[in-house]
């Protein structure tokens, strides 16, 4: 068989089983191995780089992470989180949507996952916010898209996986720094939003809380907000790897959530511990299938030609970039994250850097435009939690979505042609 032959019979295979709706690791797989019996090549190369992928210590951060924001997500840490946000803006006109947005930048930097955000925080506010008045539909909304700023802001799981489907070439630290301004700019969008449209709309403001009751509150959520600084300082110090510092995050996290605020007992650990086996071993055979997958990919020089076809292209580097915006944007409509993330790094890595884009400066494009995918039907997991806590239809979710979706697009694109924005606090440790 030729080389175009064996590309379309590989990728035919993988989009006919995508199409069939089987797990997307077993396509990735499937896919590959076919590809080894089509061409000849010997599957034990193939093997061998699965071996090699899943055998890299970072590796072991995300079922660490997973571990970590299971036992947050049990535990209090939501509830003292919520209230601490409620004395910071719950006074404002739209005081609840508010809190469901300072909520979500506070425990998105503790889970690392908009879907724990949104399963933790929408429980408590979304029913809260519907019996106050707000519209079911913005309720939903604004959760939903809150939400995903645990995908940028660190410690995200997603941010090592990028790095590890990138080679280990891009600094799991930089990475981390690099999240926090974009995280911070979708805060601030989704806040002057929500008090734009509470104020359009006639939504109540709560009651200021006491400042002696609000200093009390402050000091029963320190150990909730100290965790982000107890995972992410000693990775921007350069003192342990990442995987080392997700043990002690976990190890913190149970005695914060155990001893301290007494919230999840001894027993509950089972359960916590079985649904991070069953969430880390997911992610983990994706990423094996994914090594398989790349190396096919490597094997066809599928990366080396679609960079040299982009930059072939006789166009600005901006129209390029929106381009490649689009591409994902698109792709995270019809796809989960963590596939996406390990399927595309490969391929439009080398493009971007050909176009003189920082490896670290596309992770976190790449991140936002899948997060926003997180938010899109039809398969947009965090969606589809929001719109079960609201008790809604993904129609009538829509209809109060599309103004924060534009409002994180706005944020995509400044992120995308200010790359400042994302590169000034990597530089500044570095320096």
């Amino acid at each position: 068989m030729t080389e175009l032959s064996l590309m379309l019979w590989f990728f035919g295979l993988f989009f006919g089983l995508l199409i069939w709706r089987m797990p997307v690791a077993f396509c990735l797989a499937l896919s590959a191995f076919a590809y080894c019996f089509a061409s000849g090549v010997p599957p034990m190369l193939v093997a061998q780089k699965v071996v090699s992928q899943l055998s890299d210590p970072t590796l072991l951060a995300i079922p660490y992470f997973i571990l970590c924001g299971e036992i947050m997500t049990r535990g209090d840490m939501a509830q003292r989180l919520v209230q601490l946000a409620s004395v910071c803006v719950g006074f404002l006109r739209g005081g609840l949507a508010m809190v469901n947005v300072v909520a979500s930048l506070f425990f998105g930097g503790i889970s690392g996952s908009s879907v724990a955000d949104t399963s933790s925080i929408g429980s408590l506010l979304i029913p809260m916010m519907v019996k106050k008045g707000y519209h079911r539909d913005f309720s939903v909304a604004v959760t939903v898209t809150s939400s995903t700023q645990g995908i940028v802001i660190p410690p995200s799981h997603n941010a090592i996986l990028y790095s590890l489907a990138a080679g280990g070439t891009v600094s799991i630290q930089a990475l981390f720094l690099a999240g926090y301004v974009p995280g911070i700019l979708i805060a601030a969008s989704l806040l002057v939003l929500s008090g734009w449209m509470a104020r359009r709309r006639g939504y109540p403001r709560e009651a200021s809380v006491p400042w002696r009751q609000g200093l009390d509150i402050a000091w029963r959520a320190l150990p909730a907000l100290a965790t982000p600084l107890i995972i992410i300082v000693p990775i921007v110090l350069g003192k342990v790897p990442a995987h080392q510092s997700a043990v002690v995050a976990v190890v913190w996290s149970a005695l914060v959530s155990t001893l301290v605020y007494r919230s999840l007992p001894w027993r509950g650990y089972g359960e916590v511990l079985e649904r991070s086996i069953k969430t880390s071993g997911m992610v983990l055979i994706l990423i094996g299938a994914a090594a398989a997958f790349g190396e096919v990919m490597t094997f066809l020089h599928v990366p080396s030609r679609l960079a040299a076809w982009l930059v072939s292209i006789d166009a600005p580097k901006a129209v390029l970039m929106l381009l490649v915006n689009g591409l994902l944007l698109g792709l995270g409509m019809v796809m989960d994250m963590a596939p996406l993330i390990v399927i595309t790094t490969p391929l439009l890595l080398p493009v971007m850097m050909q176009l003189g884009v920082d490896p670290v400066h596309f992770g976190i494009i790449l991140l936002l435009n899948l997060a926003i995918g997180l938010c899109t039907p039809p398969v947009g997991s965090t969606l589809f939690v929001g719109c079960a806590i609201g008790e809604i239809s993904m129609e009538q979710a829509l209809r109060g979505l599309w103004p924060f979706y534009l409002a994180m697009v706005v944020i995509l694109m400044l992120v995308t042609f200010v790359p400042s924005l994302t590169l000034w606090l990597p530089a500044l440790f570095a320096g």
